[in-house]
This record gives C-alpha cells, structure tokens and sequence, in this order.
C-alpha cells in the first residue's frame, strides 16, 4: 500500500514537471514572437552647477528611452540620477502635486516636474531651476527669501476678541467659505512669482504673487479681525504696487489659480479704504 503511495506521487511530480517543462518553453516562444518595442531617444539638456566646483554654469545632455520611461519630467529626472547621473541634483517629494517641492523651469515655463508631461514631438527639452532665483546646485534654488516674504503677512487668523464659545472652533457660514476658494489651494511653489518680472527685478521689496495671494487669503476671512492691519501692512509702493497685472502668475500657476485676480482685490479694497 504504501510503496503505491510513493508511485503514485512520484508520477504525479514527474507529469507536473513536464507540464512547467512545456508551459515554460510555450511562454519563450510566446515573447520571441513578440515584435521588439522600437527605442524612442529624448535628449534633456539639464542645468548644471556646483557650488564645490564653481567653474561656468552649462546645459548637460542626457539621453534617455521613453519607451522605458514614466510620462512625466520628473519620471525622466529620476531615471537619470539611478542610471545615468546620480550627481543630478534636484528637489521632489510627493509627486502628487501637493507639496511644489520639484518646481523648475520645462523648455522656457516655469511648472511641477511631476505634474509636466514629457514634451512629445520634439527631440530636446531644456530644463533650467526656476528663473531668477539663487541657485545652490544644479535645479536647488534658495527660497529663503520667498518665506521670509510669505512669513511676513503673517498667514494665520488673527482675532482681537475670544472665540464665541470656549474651546470651540469660530463658526463661518458656507458663503463666507466659499470667498476662500481659489487661495487655499496654493501650495508655495514659487512658479508664479518667479515668472513675474517685477519679481526679478524687485524681489527685496515686492512682495510677489504668491505671498499677496496669501495675504489677501486672511484679509477675506470672515473669522480673522485684523482685516485693517493686514491691508495697511503691504499698502506700499513696492510690496503690494510693483504688480501691473501682465497674469503671468496665473499663467504659470500649476494648480489653476489666479494670484492676479487677488492682488487686484486687495488694491480695491484700498481704494475704498481711503476713500
């Protein structure tokens, strides 16, 4: 009984390894009739600087096949720092559009690498930092100066009486929310104001898009009592006055909003201040 046992098992093994035998070389016949995918070579001419090595900043050429590739920049960008470059420096971390960590400038518009399509029907992009920013190295600009501009209106709620009742949340009704759409949204990428001229030229003392978007973001709250402060805060020639509304901003925004449009509110409300 038992040495039927072990030949019974022993041919089911066999017939088994013949059946994985046949499914095996069936399944190589199956991918050697399949047509080899035709390569597609994009070349991206990438800024590159080093502040150990401060020779000329240059463009440098990397090739890559999209065919093996992700869709967006930012796919590419990491394709060539695992296999090409690993010296590639750059910035990213959600890739959901979220966090503006990877903002840089794709073939002359400034946009989140993540959220950018690689360009088709051209051979080359040019992907450089973010225009008119300090660059520490290669794609890293320094955004010190766009926080300090941003910490400067001071973005929370701001009230000079207690909450209606003690340890609660202040009330606001869907209407007053609805004022807030459009500037909630932003996430402080710096694709605006580095596309804004006066930016380049003013960014000491122009406050830019970006922090004016904010700003005007608390200056329409309902539950925020420092509306007057906060307007005669940037009511001055170049923080608030240097914007002439080319929309540049809203131009470049990722995210759809229109910091144009805030800033132009914010001048009318000062208009009617001092009326």
């Amino acid at each position: 009984m038992a040495t039927g046992l072990i030949r019974r098992s022993g041919s089911g093994s066999l017939a088994m390894s013949v059946y994985s035998r046949l499914l095996l070389s069936r399944l190589q016949a199956t991918v050697a009739a399949e047509p080899k995918k035709e390569a597609k070579p994009k070349t991206f001419q990438i800024y590159r600087w080093n502040p150990d090595n401060p020779s000329k900043p240059q463009l440098q050429d990397y090739t890559i096949d999209l065919k093996e590739c992700g869709p967006m920049v930012l796919d590419a960008l990491i394709k060539i720092k695992n296999e090409i470059d690993p010296t590639l420096t750059f910035r990213r971390s959600c890739r959901e559009g979220i966090c503006g960590s990877c903002a840089m400038n794709i073939d002359g518009c400034n946009g989140l690498a993540c959220l950018t399509k690689i360009p088709s029907g051209k051979d080359e992009s040019t992907i450089t930092p973010l225009p008119h920013m300090f660059v520490i190295k290669d794609l890293v600009v320094d955004m010190t100066n766009f926080y300090n501009q941003y910490k400067s209106i001071e973005p929370w709620l701001k009230r000079k009486s207690p909450p209606p009742t003690a340890g609660k949340e202040i009330p606001q009704s869907k209407k007053d929310r609805a004022k807030l759409d459009g500037m909630y949204e932003c996430i402080l990428c710096a694709c605006c104001s580095t596309s804004c001229p006066s930016y380049w030229w003013n960014p000491e003392s122009y406050l830019g898009p970006a922090a004016l978007l904010h700003a005007n973001r608390w200056i329409s709250d309902s539950r925020d009592e420092f509306t007057k402060e906060r307007l005669d805060a940037i009511n001055d020639e170049f923080k608030l006055y240097r914007c002439h509304t080319i929309l540049n901003c809203a131009r470049a925004c990722p995210k759809g909003l229109n910091p144009g449009k805030q800033i132009t509110h914010i001048k009318q409300l000062e208009l009617a201040g001092a009326a």
